[in-house]
């Protein structure tokens, strides 16, 4: 499998079954030749006409990739640091 085909699947969150969108970015470490984790957007910040929209990015550590399959990834986001789901209504 590709990292672009990886960036067309779904991210999936199993404690909770909500989607949390497709990987935005990887997570790399060069010198160790590894995969740190994927980088999933958060959810949007637009509350008016004049805000930038943007949002902070969810990084969700490798070992917490529980399944890639052939349509979706499953991870365990749960307990992450920065990683809250209350305010986020993207099921």
């Amino acid at each position: 499998m590709r990292i672009s085909d990886l960036r067309l699947l779904d991210v999936v969150n199993v404690k909770d079954g909500r989607r949390l969108g497709p990987i935005k970015d990887l997570d790399l470490d060069l010198e160790q030749g590894v995969v740190k984790g994927i980088i999933v957007p958060g959810p949007s910040r637009s509350w008016g006409f004049f805000s930038s929209g943007k949002s902070e990015d969810y990084i969700i550590p490798w070992d917490r990739v529980k399944k890639i399959g052939v349509d979706v990834i499953l991870v365990d986001a749960q307990n992450l640091p920065g990683f809250n789901t209350d305010y986020d209504d993207r099921r």
